[in-house]
């Protein structure tokens, strides 16, 4: 399976048609075109690098098995990194940025069967090198993790992620990127447990936004807060639904976070925005095919919401398209 969470069809979105006002109103979706590009893929990590001022792409699903590439998109055209050592070919994995060592993290993911992985792996965009953390004890081996930069500290973190062989499936933990290591915390209000959610650092805001995701006994169709030391549930008053392998990132232009398609029933190719306290479809008049498992990021170099790659899980299409959000 691409996800390993086919269980999950039948949750259900409830959407409501509402639209801010102003610029997150005024944006919509460009296709680009690339000279290069990297092969059809879903479900790959994607970060972007300020010390590189690019965005990397790692691995994902390809049409027929799992790869381990690395790209970096310049802003204009992608770019096959070829490095001496690289992480082993993996979907699902998950990554970001680290202030303090200027690093990519990037943990877990699957490889297949029941190979749930739980290396990590260092991008420094100054060498253009991976290299693997050795720790014991590691985290335990998990797919679809959400990971994001914490807002006080600037370390690198994550949050959930999924394991079929798990007792509990679902994790509901948080942990912080020590440097060295991971390091698990104890928040005294935690979000419900989930996978392939949404997590993403809001700088206006100074917290981290998370929502969505797919649990097989509790909701997700609900939306946290993390301030950098503990979790609070907000209550919008329009939710963005229970989405799974939905896309996100912070978008300065629209002052919001922005996440893009997913899977509930099927996949869709909806746009939503976060401004701090709702969330509100952004409706452009033209959208990327729909599809799950994309990768998204903003490139604050070029300073531009893109995103790559995913799946049509109904026909069965792995996509290599780059996309870009941009005023209309």
């Amino acid at each position: 399976m691409f996800c390993q969470s086919r269980m999950t069809k039948s949750l259900l979105i409830l959407v409501a048609a509402v639209t801010l006002a102003g610029s997150v109103y005024a944006s919509n979706w460009k296709k680009l075109s690339p000279s290069k590009s990297p092969s059809a893929r879903a479900y790959p990590a994607m970060a972007y690098d300020p010390v590189s001022k690019k965005v990397v792409l790692f691995g994902g699903f390809g049409a027929s098995s799992y790869l381990n590439d690395t790209w970096t998109f310049d802003g204009a055209t992608w770019q096959h990194v070829k490095t001496a050592k690289s992480p082993g070919a993996r979907n699902g994995a998950s990554m970001a940025f680290d202030k303090r060592s200027q690093k990519l993290v990037m943990f877990g993911g699957f490889a297949g069967t029941t190979r749930f992985l739980n290396d990590t792996w260092l991008w420094d965009g100054a060498t253009s090198t991976w290299t693997q953390v050795q720790m014991k004890p590691a985290p335990p081996k998990l797919t679809g993790v959400m990971s994001f930069t914490d807002s006080q500290s600037g370390s690198a973190m994550m949050f959930g992620g999924y394991n079929r062989l798990k007792p509990a499936q679902f994790s509901g933990s948080t942990w912080r990127w020590t440097g060295t290591s991971w390091k698990k915390l104890n928040p005294s209000t935690n979000p419900y447990g989930r996978a392939w959610g949404v997590a993403a650092f809001d700088p206006v805001r100074k917290n981290v936004v998370l929502a969505s995701g797919v649990n097989d006994t509790v909701r997700t169709d609900n939306t946290w807060t993390w301030d950098g030391a503990d979790w609070t549930q907000q209550f919008p008053s329009v939710q963005v639904g229970a989405i799974q392998g939905a896309a996100s990132t912070f978008d300065p232009a629209v002052n919001a976070v922005v996440i893009f398609g997913g899977f509930t029933n099927q996949e869709t190719n909806d746009t939503w925005a976060w401004d701090g306290t709702n969330w509100a479809t952004m409706n452009p008049t033209k959208l990327p095919p729909v599809r799950e498992g994309a990768g998204m990021a903003y490139d604050s170099n070029s300073h531009q919401t893109l995103i790559f790659g995913g799946l049509n899980y109904g026909t069965g299409t792995v996509m290599g398209d780059t996309w870009q959000l941009v005023g209309r």
